[in-house]
């Protein structure tokens, strides 16, 4: 027998040795991991979804059919568009006869963007210009009008009367007041950019307004090609400082007058939505400490508004976007109160009916309801934290179902009328599987399988990812390990541990490999182990285990991260003079506190665009976790590691981009004189005018062979 296993141990090394390596090149250059992904769909009336296709310099807008993924119809060609060679988004009006060509974008921050947009009659085949450097566009509910931003005003063109063009704002002035578009924080934080909406009447166009005159600027020299840099100047409310004045306004198309809406006292108002009633409006507004959210209803004729919902939380509320109005003006909602995050349904005054799910588990993601089923279909992590599956569930609460696979990762995306669903499962094993589904989850055809990525891989040297929970401070934190292919317990190896730790994010999921694993892999290659941690604060196991790390961010994070290097220290196959770090923007933040505090067992670490202190960081983000400033100073300050450089012992790799409008290259330069003025040496990169996310021709390339360099040479 034991020849035999011999035998077999050589076959083996033998099959591995004739498999490839990955390379840098691999991963940031050739794309050779490159997933077969679906073009987002667009849900159509009926059982119809439309997708934007290019081929040979043009661009169509095709229509298929949910029951059979066959194109039935070209709704649209640029070839046949005088005038508009391609374009790059479309969106229809209600009844699918009309569509916004937009074209010639300019980015303005993470979402947001200037561009050139038409409209185009699908029987008429005529094309229209709405605007050039316009945002937003958008098609009344009765398609006569179109309202859009131009140089933070807000205009209405009216194709019932001759296109004429209604400019209803004109108070507009850059780094002063927006009207109809968000602020820089709101975009970020509060996740939209488009602040104006329709009634569903089409009779009034609710809209925000942001004075940012005293909200402090923010300025980058931009480097760009030419003999002088120019400067990109924007209003950037930091942790304590002043924010944008926010104030609702309704414009009435019967009247043509505008009028300010007051509901209560607020610091922020992070959503509007049109009820099913035309004339009602719901308006969510928070306090500073984003602890205390509202929702009125404001009546448009009369502007009366109503207190309809109060949340408030020891901590914090999150601001989501599942709310959904039926027939009856009762509504959808998710909610945190009972201590993990669920459904429940409310009357349209505001009393609760009923809570539609429970558990000890999270719902994910709210997809929407099925009026004539009277069902909900949702994303959750009923099957464990690193898994999501997709569920139906009754008006009721009753009749719950599990629609996908159980384990992994799945994500639905339904059609208009909820009777068909695309669903995204992968896991660790298996890359995205695209699967036709019905309402009750049957499959009912395979549409995208990844079948060519499973054969690349299979011809490279890949490692297994292993999950697993490991004890620190209290908690079982969930984790995974990606250990060399021809692993031996009887060798030391080194240690890279990889997270990012923010509040509410999860890196540790039974999903498939995103870019960074490939790179973990090729250090596995190379004789390293890799782990990952999801220590306290991060999302998906409930309220309490999120919100502990209130009012001081970074502090329990960092305590986790130390003690899992620590445990892993006292395994036999690790090598405990060889632990490193690493992480990005939060995460990078995490690694320089992690080295510095945990310099007794860290030898190096990297931190890519990380913020060194929260006082630099926004308003919205910041006080959230931490409230301001003035009223936590020991929580800013116990945990920046601008204030502790001395501690460095180990090996340090700072990186950040100048453009980085996000986490301010200021977090990287102070880091720098801090750790100059302690005489602390280290190692750092600038990527001159890339954003946070660092990346643009070569950049990612150079970048992750710096990190591969100084892991190499370091670890």
């Amino acid at each position: 027998m034991k020849k035999i296993l011999i035998f077999f141990i050589g076959i083996s090394s033998l099959l591995q040795a004739q498999k490839k390596d990955i390379s840098l090149e691999d991963i940031w250059k050739k794309g050779t991991f490159r997933a077969d992904y679906m073009n987002s769909l667009n849900s159509m009336n009926g059982d119809f979804y439309s997708l934007l296709n290019y081929s040979e310099g043009s661009s169509t807008v095709d229509k298929y059919s949910y029951k059979t993924l066959e194109k039935v119809a070209t709704i649209v060609n640029s070839k046949d568009l005088e005038g508009l060679k391609n374009f790059q988004s479309y969106s229809f009006n209600n009844d699918e006869s009309k569509l916004i060509l937009g074209t010639a974008f300019k980015p303005i921050f993470r979402h947001s963007f200037l561009g050139t947009f038409y409209v185009y009659d699908i029987a008429t085949k005529s094309l229209d210009l709405i605007g050039e450097d316009i945002q937003e566009p958008t098609f009344s509910p009765d398609s006569k009008k179109i309202a859009y931003a131009k140089d933070n005003n807000l205009f209405i063109k009216d194709y019932s009367n001759n296109n004429v063009v209604y400019q209803i704002t004109s108070n507009g002035k850059k780094n002063e007041i927006i009207n109809g578009i968000t602020d820089w924080v709101y975009e970020e934080e509060f996740a939209f950019v488009k602040a104006f909406e329709w009634s569903k009447n089409s009779e009034n166009l609710a809209f925000l307004r942001f004075d940012e005159s005293k909200v402090k600027t923010f300025s980058m020299d931009v480097y760009g090609k030419g003999k002088y840099p120019s400067q990109h100047v924007f209003k950037y409310p930091k942790a304590g400082e002043e924010n944008a004045k926010v104030s609702l306004h309704i414009f009435s198309l019967k009247t043509n007058k505008t009028a300010e809406i007051r509901v209560g006292d607020y610091e922020y108002i992070p959503r509007i939505n049109w009820t099913n009633e035309g004339n009602l409006l719901a308006v969510r507004t928070l306090n500073r400490h984003q602890n205390d959210l509202k929702m009125y209803f404001v009546n448009a004729d009369s502007y009366d508004s109503s207190l309809i919902l109060n949340e408030t939380d020891k901590a914090y509320v999150n601001v989501t976007d599942d709310l959904t109005f039926l027939n009856d003006n009762s509504f959808i909602w998710t909610s945190e109160k009972d201590g993990y995050n669920h459904i429940y349904h409310y009357n349209k005054d505001g009393k609760l009916i009923n809570q539609v799910t429970k558990g000890n588990w999270e719902v994910t993601s709210y997809y929407g309801y099925n009026a004539d089923k009277k069902t909900i279909y949702y994303q959750s992590v009923e099957n464990g934290s690193i898994n999501r599956g997709v569920y139906s569930i009754s008006l009721k609460g009753e009749n719950k179902k599990l629609l996908s696979n159980p384990s992994g990762t799945n994500r639905a995306s339904f059609s208009k009328n909820m009777h068909y669903f695309i669903n995204t499962f992968s896991d660790i094993n298996t890359p995205n599987v695209y699967t036709l589904r019905d309402d009750s989850g049957k499959v009912l055809k395979t549409i995208k399988d990844n079948a060519a990525l499973k054969e690349v891989i299979a011809g490279y040297n890949l490692s297994k990812k292993e999950f697993s929970t490991i004890t620190v401070n209290g908690e079982d934190l969930n984790m995974y390990t990606i250990k060399p292919a021809n692993f031996d317990p009887n060798k030391k190896y080194p240690v890279l541990m990889y997270q990012y730790s923010g509040p509410g994010s999860q890196q540790v999921a039974n999903r498939w490999n995103s870019t960074n694993d490939y790179w973990h892999q090729m250090l596995a290659q190379d004789g390293y182990i890799v782990v990952c941690v999801d220590g306290r604060g991060t999302g998906f196991k409930g309220r309490d285990f999120k919100k502990v790390t209130y009012m001081n961010l970074v502090k329990h994070e960092t305590e986790d991260q130390i003690a899992v290097a620590k445990k892993l220290a006292e395994l036999p196959y690790v090598d405990a003079k060889r632990i490193g770090i690493w992480g990005w923007s939060f995460g990078g933040h995490m690694s320089t506190n992690s080295l510095l505090k945990g310099n007794d067992v860290f030898a190096a670490a990297i931190a890519v665009a990380p913020v060194t202190t929260w006082r630099f960081y926004d308003t919205i983000y910041t006080e959230r976790y931490m409230r301001t400033p003035e009223e936590n100073p020991e929580g800013y300050d116990a945990n920046s590691p601008l204030n502790y450089p001395e501690l460095l012992k180990g090996k340090y790799l700072l990186i950040h981009g100048t453009g980085d409008d996000n986490v301010h290259v200021q977090n990287a330069y102070r880091m720098a004189e801090a750790l100059i003025q302690a005489n602390k040496q280290f190692e750092w990169g600038m990527y001159p005018d890339k954003n946070h996310g660092i990346y643009g021709g070569n950049t990612r390339l150079h970048l992750y062979t710096k990190m591969t360099n100084f892991i190499k040479n370091n670890l």
